[in-house]
C-alpha cells in the first residue's frame, strides 16, 4: 500500500469532488434500503386483506398504491444518485489518470539520454498506459464500491438483526465464506494478471521494434522468421491469458452459488419461523431475500477490492520506479539567459556511463561567436559526442565547457536548448504533415516561414511534387521520404527556429555533392553571424569552415583551416586526396 501514497497528492487536489461523491454514494445506498421494507409492507397488506374479516378493499388498494409509489420513487432516486455517484467518483479517477499520465510523460522528457538507452520503448509505453489504467481502478471503482460496501454493512446488517436476529444470522452465514473464496481467487488473479501485464510489455516492445524496422525485415527476407517469433509470443500470451481466464471463470459462479445458498437458508429458516409463529409475515422473508441479493455483491467486492488494490499497488510500484529515477542532468539555473554563441572546451573528458567507452579525452578547442567549426574524424572518434555534450544530453566527467565564458552547467537548460538548432545524423520525423514537421522547430510558424525554411534546405521542390504538398502525411519516422529528403526537412526544421548556435551532425551524408554544395551555400547565408559546428565525413562540408579540427579516439590530432591542413601530411590531407581528383586540386 505504501506505493499508493503517491496518489495522495491527487486525492487532495480533488478532495471536494471526492467528498461530494462520498456523500452522494451514501445517499444512493440509503434510498436503495427504503424499498425492501415497503415491499414487506405491501405483502403484509395483501395478507391482512386475505386473512382479515371483511377488510376495506379500497383502503388496501390505497395502501398498495402508496407503497408502490414510495418504492418507485426510492428506486428512481437511488438510480439518480447512483448516476451522480459515478459522475463524480469515476470522473475523478479519470482526472487522476490524466494527471498521472501527464506526470509520467513529463518526467520521461526530463530524464537523461542514457535512461532511454537502458529501457525499452515498449516497457515505457506500457507503464504510462496499462499500469496507469490499473491505478485508475483503485482511484475510482475501488473507492466507490468500498464506500458502497461500508455503507451497506453499517446500515443493513444492524437492520436485519433488529428485525429477525436468528434469520439474519443464518442469512449472513455463507457470506464470509464467499468473501474468503473471492479473496483467494483474487490473489491468484492478481498473480496471473501481473504475468499478463508483463507479457503485454514484451509484446509491445516486440511489435514496436518490428514495425519500426520493417524495411530491414523485408530487405533480409525475414518475414517468415518474424512471424514464427510472433507466433511463439502469441502462444505464450494465449497460455497466460487462458490461465487467467480459468481463474476468472470461478468468480461469478461462486457468487451465484452463494446467493442461492443464502436464499435457500432464508426460505427454509424463514419458512420454519413463519410456521412456528416467530415471523408474522411472509413479506419479511421476501424482504430478507432482497437484502441477501443486496449484500452478496458488496461481500464479493471485499475480495475484488483487495485484488484491485494489489494490482494498483504493483502497477504504481512500476510507475514509481521511473518517477523516482533522477536525471543525471541537473538544471540548477532557472532564470532567463541570453546566449551569444561563443563555445569553449577546456581539457574535456567524457566516458559513456552505459558502455564505459571513453569518447572524449582531454579535448580543448574554441569557437568564437559567428564562426563555423568543422569536426572530422573516423567513425567512433567522438565527433557526435561533442554535440551531445554541448546540448547537455550528457554531463562531462572532467574539464570545463563554456558558453560565452560561463560554465555550461550554470546555464538554464531551457535557455541553452532554445538557443541551439540541432540537426541529428539520423533525421527523426514525426508521423505528421511535412508542414508540421518543419514548423516543429518554431511555435506558431507561418506557412511562409515554413516554405522559406524548405527552400533554404533545398527540399521545397521535392515537397510540392507530392499531391498534397506540405500537407502530405509522412509515415512513421518519415518513412515516406528518401534519406536525403528526411535530412533536408530536418535541416529546414532547424533553420526555421533561427537559433544562435547551429549543430549539424553529418546531416548531408544522404545527399549528392551537388545538392550538398547548394545547401551549404544557402546555410552560409542563412546562418550568417551564427555559431556553427559541422560534423562530417566529407571535406566538401568542411573546407569553407573558419576552423577545422580532426579527432582520433576522442583526442584532437589536427587543427587549422582548409588551406593549412591540406599542406601538411595527416588525416585531413589523406581524406582530401581520396575525395578529390588531381584536377580538382
Amino acid at each position: 500500500m505504501k506505493e499508493l501514497k503517491h496518489l495522495n497528492t491527487y486525492f487532495y487536489k480533488y478532495r471536494f469532488k471526492l467528498l461530494i461523491g462520498v456523500f452522494i454514494t451514501i445517499i444512493a445506498r440509503v434510498f436503495s434500503l427504503v424499498m425492501p421494507p415497503f415491499i414487506n409492507k405491501s405483502v403484509q397488506a395483501v395478507e391482512n386483506y386475505l386473512s382479515g374479516p371483511a377488510a376495506d378493499v379500497s383502503l388496501v388498494k390505497e395502501q398498495l398504491i402508496q407503497y408502490i409509489i414510495i418504492i418507485i420513487a426510492a428506486a428512481l432516486l437511488s438510480g439518480f444518485f447512483t448516476f451522480l455517484m459515478r459522475q463524480t467518483i469515476i470522473n475523478v479517477s479519470r482526472y487522476i489518470e490524466r494527471d498521472l499520465k501527464n506526470e509520467v510523460f513529463d518526467h520521461y522528457q526530463k530524464l537523461h539520454l542514457g535512461f532511454y538507452k537502458n529501457n525499452r520503448t515498449g516497457d515505457l509505453m506500457n507503464r504510462i498506459s496499462e499500469d496507469v489504467s490499473q491505478v485508475r481502478m483503485y482511484a475510482g471503482p475501488a473507492i466507490m464500491y468500498g464506500i458502497q460496501t461500508l455503507t451497506l454493512f453499517c446500515c443493513l446488517i444492524p437492520l436485519m438483526f433488529i428485525k429477525a436476529p436468528t434469520l439474519a444470522a443464518y442469512t449472513l452465514l455463507p457470506l464470509p465464506f464467499l468473501s474468503v473464496l473471492i479473496y483467494k481467487i483474487s490473489k491468484i488473479i492478481h498473480k496471473r494478471s501481473t504475468a499478463v501485464q508483463s507479457f503485454l510489455s514484451t509484446l509491445s516492445t516486440f511489435t514496436q521494434e518490428r514495425f519500426s524496422g520493417i524495411s530491414v525485415i523485408k530487405a533480409y527476407h525475414l518475414e517468415e522468421q518474424t512471424n514464427d517469433q510472433l507466433e511463439l509470443l502469441a502462444n505464450e500470451g494465449r497460455q497466460k491469458s487462458i490461465s487467467l481466464a480459468k481463474v476468472n471463470a470461478w468468480f461469478y459462479p461462486l457468487m451465484i452459488m452463494m446467493i442461492g445458498v443464502s436464499n435457500l437458508l432464508v426460505i427454509y429458516i424463514g419458512g420454519r419461523q413463519y410456521i412456528s409463529g416467530e415471523i408474522k409475515s411472509i413479506g419479511l422473508i421476501l424482504e430478507f431475500i432482497i437484502y441477501v441479493n443486496m449484500l452478496t455483491w458488496p461481500v464479493a467486492v471485499v475480495g475484488w477490492l483487495t485484488s484491485i488494490i494489489q494490482q494498483a499497488a504493483a502497477s504504481q510500484k512500476r510507475i514509481n520506479e521511473f518517477l523516482q529515477t533522477k536525471s543525471s542532468i541537473r538544471d540548477i539555473s532557472k532564470g532567463p539567459h541570453q546566449i551569444e554563441g561563443q563555445i569553449s572546451f577546456n581539457k574535456v573528458s567524457f566516458t559513456y556511463p552505459d558502455t564505459g567507452i571513453k569518447a572524449i579525452n582531454q579535448l580543448s578547442f574554441e569557437v568564437k561567436k559567428g564562426e563555423t567549426l568543422a569536426i572530422l574524424g573516423k567513425t567512433g572518434s567522438g565527433k557526435s559526442t561533442i554535440l551531445e555534450l554541448i546540448t547537455r544530453m550528457y554531463d562531462i566527467d572532467d574539464g570545463r565547457i563554456e558558453i560565452d565564458g560561463k560554465d555550461l552547467k550554470e546555464l538554464p537548460l531551457s535557455g541553452l536548448r532554445t538557443a541551439i538548432g540541432m540537426v541529428p545524423q539520423d533525421a527523426f520525423l514525426f508521423s505528421d504533415t511535412i508542414h508540421n514537421n518543419i514548423a516543429f522547430g518554431k511555435e506558431n510558424a507561418t506557412p511562409e516561414e515554413v516554405i522559406w525554411a524548405a527552400k533554404q534546405a533545398k527540399v521545397h521542390r521535392n515537397i510540392i511534387e507530392f499531391s498534397k504538398a506540405y500537407e502530405t502525411i509522412l509515415g512513421e519516422r518519415g518513412i515516406s521520404l528518401s534519406g536525403g529528403q528526411k535530412q533536408r526537412v530536418s535541416i529546414a526544421r532547424a533553420l526555421i527556429k533561427n537559433p544562435t548556435i547551429y549543430l549539424f551532425d553529418d546531416c548531408l551524408s544522404a545527399v549528392d555533392t551537388e545538392t550538398e554544395e547548394a545547401i551549404l551555400k544557402t546555410l552560409k547565408q542563412s546562418a550568417k553571424g551564427k555559431t556553427c559546428l559541422i560534423v562530417s565525413h566529407r571535406v566538401s562540408a568542411a573546407k569553407n569552415a573558419d576552423k577545422i579540427i580532426v579527432l582520433e579516439d576522442g583526442k584532437k590530432i589536427q587543427e587549422g583551416t582548409h588551406r593549412e591542413l591540406i599542406q601538411v601530411k595527416g588525416y585531413y590531407k589523406a581524406l582530401y586526396d581520396s575525395q578529390y581528383s588531381e584536377k580538382e586540386k
